[in-house]
């Protein structure tokens, strides 16, 4: 079979070749509607533009750098990120190149790339704090301390940890403890100072451990047990990262802790493991896919210039109430 073309695609989307080109490149005046009817077609056809000729001709790299920081890699969220990005620039004349933390080593070297993605930047990663400060148009999905990159794409973790908070509190639990992550980001960061003034503002208690991410289930389940057993009235807890819920419920089962009846258990990242465990898990859902789309499109918008530099997107989370907090300690939910 031969290959699809630019003619193909305009005929597809009954629009005439340069249309095409300039929907698919981002440039020209085209309208959204048509716009995405060409980039429908694009997808629908399994088009693939000639990237090296492209480059010839505008002397541009191609490519999209997209940078995920190493400690945050082992997490299902991140893997939906990334699937993201690339969903979204595939249809573009860009590439998306990976991008690691070992090349801060290469101080010399920019990235060739035309400009860049971070995900949920460690606010003392010298990698991404190299990325921001390079020259080269930046979107970051979250804030970075002290940064001001091209684009941010932003969702208010804080507001949402403050909602699974007041849900916990809806189903009877007088004594809820934070398993805080100890990533120094926007989204850590945002998550335990919203659990601090939520405490504050209803007269609770704060209960606070910090975990690293990744840290291995074991130590997670010691963690747990050290938390219960210095504070043996907490009976809720939430979890900020991905993973250590469904880590620690079996440190609440050996202390004889029905999960979603005498102890609530919720997080703030959503993941499969979490929807098929028993009771499955309440949480919040990071939309990661959608995170990193937004994350690309606002990178092809500024690279086109139809966003401004500072542009900054909010991207709604969800909220999934589930069975590990619905029935309550004592077994009752109040109003």
């Amino acid at each position: 079979m031969s290959a699809v073309t630019i003619v193909d695609v305009a005929r597809a989307a009954g629009v005439s070749k340069t249309t095409a080109s300039d929907a698919l490149r981002g440039r020209g005046r085209v309208s959204e509607a048509t716009r995405e009817s060409v980039v429908a077609a694009a997808r629908r056809l399994g088009y693939a533009t000639n990237r090296s000729a492209r480059s010839l001709r505008t002397s541009t790299t191609g490519a999209i750098g997209l940078y995920i920081p190493q400690v945050l890699v082992r997490s299902e969220y991140y893997l939906a990120f990334v699937h993201g990005v690339l969903d979204t620039v595939a249809v573009s004349e860009y590439d998306v190149t990976l991008m690691v933390s070992a090349h801060h080593t290469r101080r010399a070297q920019l990235p060739r790339a035309d400009g860049l993605i971070l995900c949920d930047p460690v606010h003392s990663d010298p990698m991404a704090s190299r990325l921001v400060s390079s020259g080269l148009p930046v979107v970051t999905c979250e804030r970075m301390a002290g940064a001001r990159p091209t684009g941010v794409v932003w969702s208010d973790h804080g507001r949402q940890a403050g909602r699974l908070l007041d849900h916990l509190r809806d189903h009877g639990a007088r004594r809820i403890a934070l398993l805080a992550s100890a990533t120094d980001s926007d989204w850590a960061r945002s998550i335990e100072s919203a659990y601090h003034a939520w405490c504050r503002a209803h007269r609770y208690h704060a209960t606070v451990a910090t975990v690293a991410f990744g840290t291995e289930p074991e130590a997670l389940r010691r963690e747990v047990a050290t938390l219960l057993d210095a504070d043996p009235d907490v009976d809720a807890l939430v979890c900020a990262s991905d993973g250590v819920a469904a880590a620690v419920a079996p440190s609440l089962a050996s202390r004889g802790l029905r999960v979603g009846e005498d102890f609530l258990l919720a997080s703030c990242v959503d993941s499969s493991a979490l929807r098929t465990m028993d009771p499955p898990v309440t949480a919040v859902d990071p939309r990661g896919e959608e995170a990193g789309a937004a994350c690309g499109r606002l990178l092809l918008d500024i690279l086109a210039d139809r966003a401004p530099e500072g542009t900054f997107r909010e991207l709604e989370l969800g909220f999934v109430p589930r069975a590990s907090t619905l029935g309550g300690p004592r077994g009752s939910a109040r109003s």
